[in-house]
């Protein structure tokens, strides 16, 4: 089984990156690595605003049969993004949001 992308390393789950589209070449996958059908699958993003490629990222994840039900991101900006994950029924989980790096700063 492919260990993809780095993230998955440490702990050694299977992982996968999701395309914006599929390759015309190669495997011509939207979604590379493990196998995603029916397993529970979280969407890591490094910084969420609106949270619109996450919106997209799922609905493609689970047009292939993934079951996700939450998004993890290092920053949350708090412009929207989660509010908009949660009307999807995606929970957002960040290590720091705006809020923390204004008070960090201050």
């Amino acid at each position: 089984m492919i260990r993809h992308p780095a993230l998955s390393v440490p702990t050694c789950p299977p992982g996968a990156v999701v395309r914006k589209q599929a390759k015309p070449y190669g495997t011509c996958r939207l979604a590379e690595g493990a196998d995603i059908k029916g397993r529970r699958v979280p969407v890591v993003e490094d910084v969420v605003t609106s949270g619109g490629q996450i919106v997209l990222s799922t609905v493609d994840l689970r047009g292939l049969g993934a079951v996700v039900h939450e998004a993890l991101c290092v920053i949350d900006r708090e412009q929207g993004g989660a509010g908009a994950l949660a009307a999807e029924g995606i929970a957002l989980l960040s290590l720091l949001t705006a809020a923390d790096l204004r008070a960090a700063a201050a």
